[in-house]
């Protein structure tokens, strides 16, 4: 009987230990996968920086260009509006004159199909 109990208490034992080494297994596998999902996010972290910083890099270059064009045709514009007014006030003067002109000079003539009464 003595055999029988220390053969049970043999497996009780044996029972503990293999539960007790499976609980240490899942402590050491969340662990790891705890470790393994920081690096995993230190590298995501990494990896957006440095694509943020070459976006930063690429769109400072377009907008740097852009603020050039800008600039040159804010240039461009302005130089064409003093040419325009320019224009303008030569021209002004001529085109009254001719336009009064036309108004004013009447030659009274008669319509080609018109016909006398009889």
């Amino acid at each position: 009987m003595t055999s029988q109990s220390q053969g049970i208490q043999q497996l009780l034992q044996a029972e503990k230990r293999a539960k007790d080494k499976l609980e240490e297994a899942k402590k050491r596998k969340g662990k790891r996968l705890k470790q393994a999902k920081e690096e995993a996010t230190a590298e995501i972290d990494h990896y957006r920086l440095q694509r943020e910083k070459e976006f930063r890099n690429k769109e400072t270059n377009v907008m740097g260009s852009q603020g050039n064009l800008s600039a040159k045709i804010e240039e461009q514009t302005t130089e064409a509006i003093r040419n325009l007014t320019s224009s303008y006030h030569r021209n002004m003067e001529g085109m009254m004159k001719k336009l009064l002109n036309t108004i004013f000079d009447i030659n009274p003539e008669i319509h080609p199909n018109f016909r006398p009464a009889v």
